[in-house]
């Protein structure tokens, strides 16, 4: 008797809820610290030569949500003599790299001691801060640069910010859905200057979608 043929395996196909809309993934989940720096728009008043100039620092001050830790995950990327450290809330802190610029997210929580050290060294300084940091830099000789950030988020810049994620997002050529700028003046509406608010709501609308063929909505507005 001869041998009997076997059907081949089916592949199963590929879980892609969003492929009606030309995307890979819902674009407002979380991305890797790599994809955020990718994704990052940095402050296009920044010139680059001044974050490598010794005593000199750059603090990024603004309440969470705002986007401090965007612009510092992009500036790291972009300058490879950078080195980039995370204060975490809780626990010991970690082990202070030595860089041009060295780049602390979350410079509010630096040890005393841990600061002086570093304020000490005349190292480029790239921060992101709750607390004004300006008065303790200038005592160690530090020109100072302060960006406020929340106070004056603009629609064109929120616009561009969520646009520039379904772009990053998408799956193949072709249309894409695109925020707004009517939109972009809703969520600041409803979120004010907390661009991480605008995230998990365009997210949760934008996961109720999946599969949808019709027209994506990311307000839900009238």
């Amino acid at each position: 008797m001869g041998k009997m043929l076997m059907n081949p395996p089916s592949v199963a196909r590929p879980w892609m809820p969003w492929e009606h809309h030309n995307l890979t993934r819902n674009p407002f989940g979380e991305f890797t610290r790599e994809e955020r720096a990718e994704l990052s728009i940095l402050d296009e008043n920044i010139d680059v030569s001044d974050l490598v100039k010794p005593r000199h620092a750059v603090q990024w001050i603004g309440k969470c949500g705002r986007g401090k830790t965007s612009q510092l995950l992009g500036w790291s990327a972009r300058i490879p003599t950078s080195e980039y450290v995370y204060l975490p809330e809780d626990g010991p802190c970690p082990a202070i790299p030595s860089g041009e610029p060295l780049i602390i997210d979350e410079a509010q929580r630096l040890p005393r001691r841990i600061r002086r050290d570093i304020f000490s060294s005349g190292l480029p300084l790239v921060l992101a801060t709750h607390r004004n940091l300006s008065m303790a830099l200038r005592r160690y000789g530090y020109e100072v640069c302060t960006v406020q950030l929340g106070r004056s988020t603009s629609a064109p810049h929120v616009q561009t910010l969520m646009n520039t994620r379904l772009e990053y997002c998408r799956k193949s050529f072709g249309p894409l859905p695109q925020l707004s700028l009517e939109d972009a003046c809703w969520l600041i509406r409803r979120f004010g200057s907390d661009i991480r608010a605008m995230e998990n709501h365009l997210y949760d609308q934008v996961q109720t979608q999946a599969y949808n063929d019709g027209e994506m909505q990311f307000t839900g507005r009238a």
